[in-house]
């Protein structure tokens, strides 16, 4: 989760700690999809409080888990326009102050307690990724961050070689090595482009295109293709519609083409239709998820309609792909993913020859391979062995490594726990009703269910009376709930009852600020459920 902290100390002098990004994964292996954010108790353990949170750029793993840590620190936060907006958004959400988020350019400089750090621009698959030029005493360590050469990175200017040979030599490199096992060099934004104009130029009927919502030269270049194909284009899933908010406040995507609402599609020609939505990951509760299964209220593809996937799959999310995949096909849609149109998506990380490339420039003494799994990181390693460069270590989370003129050194070995966490961490409730003070409302809630092949199904009307409690997004509810019945596979009411209740709960705790006494009433359609 990126989570990386830098300390520097000499003798009888106090050490200096900066703390760089602090991001979060959502963990769909486990019930309600929880996010898992950097567990802080070795630092805790250690006494190191960093002086200020140095974030790269604004992707979710490297920004995510800000809002939940940060008060732990009460540091400053310096970030570039773009992520300083993103976790602006999400401090404004959890009630936080954002005083402490403090906006660097791109190419700017700053010093933190012994650090001296520039932001150096590097092209990315979201703009103003930086990677970070960090001095303490007499050590260089180049953290690159996420990164890749792209020669037409469509917003923003592409990498200056002179800006990196300046730095050269340089003690350190922490390099990405998510891509280090491919050979040759990473596609462009701009060839994906062109290949997205030309799959949208074929296709009849609507036209469904996710992507990730962050990927904004991504989101331009469908727009600009939806232009020339003469279709409307409209935004679905809140991520994006925040990201693309975000963005437009900062001057990107000022030649996006204009906007239509989702509420206007349906009077617009399938032919005139054109959707860049969430979800291409699977997940359950995104837009893509709920066209799959025929749910968004304003929305619905049919037969002859077309869905783009311009991304990959993350590992670990296959089986969600495949499950989403399998709906959009039930529905008569065509499919244009990675494994026929490979030319769709393009990675955000360097290959082979963008390493060399790279590592040519600032000439680096060390390396410390980073990102990926320990193959991407031994492949990674060999890399810099085969430019002359020492690598000494593969590090695995929780070690303490040492950076002194004799070179790198493993110090110690901390093992971390994975930190699960809810949304919103509200107290939780024992049970649904009869022990809940009455201050925070009532919530009455009663649904009609019957069981099918793979689970249940909510019959009619969703009945929800909120009687004074804080306000509920039915919709984003009612889509949960869905999911939900899809996933429970048991014989009787009573035990579907039982299998609900953690899991509304834990639901209701999320999305609510102050949980009401929940009653639930759960109806069988037939006249008797029974095992």
């Amino acid at each position: 989760m990126n989570l990386n902290l830098y300390g520097y100390g000499e003798k009888n002098h106090e050490e200096s700690w900066i703390a760089v990004d602090c991001g979060m994964m959502i963990r769909q292996d486990l019930p309600d999809s929880p996010l898992q954010v950097p567990d802080l108790s070795t630092l805790d353990t250690l006494d190191i409080t960093p002086e200020a949170l140095i974030i790269t750029h604004g992707h979710e793993d490297h920004i995510g888990a800000a809002a939940w840590l940060w008060p732990q620190w009460g540091c400053p936060i310096h970030a570039t326009p773009l992520a300083a907006g993103l976790l602006r958004a999400k401090f404004a959400e959890r009630g936080l102050s954002q005083q402490a988020i403090q906006v660097i350019e791109p190419g700017e400089a700053l010093s933190v307690g012994a650090f001296t750090l520039r932001y150096l621009p590097l092209t990315h698959s979201i703009p103003e990724s930086c990677a970070l030029l960090i001095a303490a005493g007499c050590h260089r360590v180049l953290h690159t961050g996420d990164w890749k050469l792209d020669p037409a990175p469509l917003i923003g200017p592409t990498v200056d070689p002179e800006t990196y040979r300046a730095l050269a030599p340089v003690d350190l490199v922490v390099g990405d090595s998510t891509n280090a096992p491919l050979p040759g060099h990473s596609r462009s934004e701009g060839q994906v482009a062109d290949a997205l104009a030309a799959a949208i130029d074929g296709c009849q009927g609507r036209v469904v295109v996710s992507c990730f919502a962050s990927n904004l030269a991504r989101v331009l270049a469908i727009g600009r293709a939806a232009e020339r194909c003469g279709r409307r284009v409209s935004l679905m899933g809140r991520s994006m519609e925040r990201m693309v908010g975000v963005a437009r406040g900062l001057g990107y995507l000022d030649d996006l083409p204009p906007l239509v609402p989702v509420t206007d599609l349906g009077y617009l020609p399938p032919d005139e239709v054109l959707v860049v939505a969430t979800g291409s990951q699977g997940e359950p509760r995104a837009a893509l998820s709920r066209l799959a299964k025929g749910r968004h209220p304003h929305f619905e593809l049919e037969p002859g309609d077309s869905v783009i996937f311009s991304s990959k799959a993350i590992p670990g999310n296959e089986r969600l792909i495949e499950r989403l995949k399998r709906g959009l096909t039930r529905l008569g849609v065509s499919l244009l993913d990675e494994t026929n149109h490979a030319e769709l998506h393009a990675s955000g990380h360097p290959a082979q020859e963008e390493l060399a490339t790279l590592y040519g420039w600032v000439r680096p003494r060390h390396l410390l391979p980073v990102h990926g799994e320990s193959r991407h990181q031994q492949a990674h390693r060999e890399v810099a062995r085969a430019l002359g460069i020492m690598a000494p270590l593969i590090p695995r989370n929780g070690d303490m490594i040492r950076l002194d003129t004799e070179g790198l050194h493993l110090e110690t070995r901390h093992p971390q726990t994975p930190r699960i966490i809810h949304q919103d961490e509200v107290a939780r409730l024992p049970g649904l009703g009869g022990n809940v003070e009455h201050r925070h409302g009532q919530l009455y809630l009663a649904l009609t269910v019957a069981a099918t092949d793979d689970g249940w199904t909510r019959i009619g009307r969703l009945l929800l009376d909120t009687h004074d409690a804080s306000p509920l997004d039915e919709d984003a509810f009612s889509d949960w709930l869905d999911d939900c019945l899809d996933d429970i596979q048991v014989e009787s009411l009573a035990e579907l009852r039982l299998a609900l209740r953690p899991r509304m709960l834990a639901w209701f705790g999320d999305h609510l600020r102050r949980m009401p006494e929940i009653h639930l009433q759960i109806l069988a359609a037939e006249a008797e459920i029974s095992k």
